[in-house]
C-alpha cells in the first residue's frame, strides 16, 4: 500500500481544489482498504475516503488526518450479473457492460468518477438511476468492524441519497453489484425525454444500447459534463445543486414567486415526486435568477455551458469556488425562496 505525507489531494479531485492531507494512502485489494480503516478507527485518526475526487470539495487548509484512496480493481460479469470493484472507474465499466449487450446503465455513460461512490448519491442522469439495478452493496462496516453485504432494500435509496450518505462515517463501499438486462443488444426503455428527443423516438421506446450511450455521452459533453483536461467547464463536480423537492405548501409559494418575478404566465419546471411533493430545476432556478452561463468574477464561475456547473477556471481556491456557491444560493432564495442545497461532499468547509 503506497503512503506519502503531506500529499496533495487536489490532483485527485476534479475540480483541482484543495490542499494537502497529513498522509495519504493508496489502497489496491479490499484487504488494504479494511486494513487503513481498521488502523485510523483505532487510532483516532480522521478519515478521508476518496473514490474517483468527482464529488468532493477539500478546503484550501486541506485534511489534516489519513485520506485513503481506493484504487481497487475488479469486473466480474457473469450473465446479466455484474460485480465491480469501488475503486473501478464508472464510465469505463459502463462501456464495457454496452459492450457485451447488456441494458440497464446505458445512459449513466460519462459519470465521472468511481463504482465504489455510485450507490451513496445514488447516481442517475437522463432517466436511469443505479437503486435500480443495483442488487447489493458491500462494504466495511466501522461500527461493527466487520465486512457485511447489505441488499438493495437495506441501502435506503432516494434521489441522490441513501443509507451510505446517511451515514457517512460507517460504511466503506468494496464493492458492488447489480442485475442488468439481456435485451439483444437494445437499451432500456429510454425514460428521459432529452434523450428520445436527441435519437428521434418516442419516450419509453429501446434502441440500440450502443447508441444511447453515445447519445447520452453527446448530451453530456455538450454541458461539459464528460471530463477534459484542456476543457475548464468539466472543472467541476458536474451538478454542483440538487433538484429542489418541495411540498405543496412550498411550490405554491414558489409558483406565487415566480409569477410576481417573471410573470403570471410563466411556468416553472415541476415534476411528480415521492410523498405528493414536485420536484423543480435548480438549473432553471440559477438561470432565472439572472446567474447565466459563464457568470462570475473571478477564477471560480459558472460554466459556459451549463448552469448547475460551478467550476474552477485554472487558478481558484476552494474558498473562491464557495464564494460563487453562497452567491448563487443567496440569489436563488431571494428570487424564489426556494434553498439550494449542494451535491458535493465538502470537507473541511462548509456553504
Amino acid at each position: 500500500m503506497q503512503e506519502l505525507h503531506d500529499a496533495p489531494l487536489a490532483p485527485l479531485t476534479t475540480f483541482r481544489l484543495g490542499g494537502p492531507a497529513t498522509r495519504l494512502l493508496t489502497a489496491t485489494t479490499d484487504a488494504e482498504v479494511v486494513a487503513a480503516v481498521r488502523e485510523a478507527d483505532a487510532s483516532g485518526t480522521p478519515l478521508l475516503v476518496i473514490g474517483g475526487g468527482s464529488n468532493l470539495v477539500i478546503g484550501d487548509k486541506g485534511f489534516d488526518g489519513t485520506a485513503l484512496r481506493i484504487a481497487t480493481k475488479g469486473f466480474t460479469l457473469s450473465g446479466t450479473s455484474l460485480e465491480l470493484a469501488a475503486g473501478e472507474v464508472w464510465t469505463d465499466a459502463v462501456a464495457r457492460t454496452v459492450e457485451a449487450g447488456l441494458a440497464g446503465i446505458e445512459c449513466l455513460a460519462g459519470i465521472p468518477g468511481s463504482a465504489g461512490a455510485t450507490p451513496i448519491q445514488n447516481v442517475g442522469a437522463y432517466g436511469q438511476e443505479v437503486s435500480s439495478t443495483i442488487t447489493q452493496v458491500v462494504a466495511y462496516d466501522r461500527h461493527t468492524r466487520e465486512t457485511v453485504t447489505l441488499p438493495n432494500a437495506e441501502c435506503s435509496f432516494s434521489y441522490r441519497h441513501s443509507r451510505f450518505k446517511a451515514e457517512p462515517d460507517r460504511f466503506v463501499v468494496l464493492r458492488v453489484r447489480f442485475a442488468l438486462e439481456e435485451a439483444g443488444g437494445l437499451s432500456a426503455p429510454l425514460a428521459y425525454p432529452e434523450t428520445a428527443r436527441a435519437m428521434g423516438v418516442e419516450q419509453g421506446e429501446r434502441v440500440a444500447a450502443s447508441a444511447a450511450r453515445e447519445t447520452v455521452l453527446k448530451l453530456r459533453a455538450g454541458k461539459g459534463m464528460v471530463l477534459a483536461p484542456d476543457d475548464h467547464d468539466t472543472w467541476s463536480a458536474g451538478s454542483f445543486f440538487t433538484n429542489p423537492i418541495l411540498d405543496e405548501a412550498a411550490f405554491q409559494d414558489f409558483l406565487a414567486r415566480v409569477h410576481e418575478r417573471l410573470g403570471p404566465d410563466v411556468t416553472p419546471p415541476a415534476f411528480p415526486a415521492e410523498d405528493g411533493r414536485t420536484k423543480t430545476s435548480a438549473a432553471w432556478l440559477i438561470d432565472r435568477a439572472g446567474f447565466t452561463k459563464g457568470y462570475g468574477r473571478g477564477p471560480a464561475r459558472i460554466s459556459t455551458k451549463h448552469t448547475l456547473a460551478l467550476t474552477n477556471r485554472g487558478e481558484a481556491t476552494t474558498e473562491d469556488l464557495l464564494a460563487l456557491a453562497r452567491e448563487v444560493v443567496a440569489g436563488v432564495h431571494a428570487a424564489f425562496g426556494v434553498t439550494l442545497v449542494n451535491e458535493p461532499v465538502t470537507v473541511g468547509v462548509s456553504l
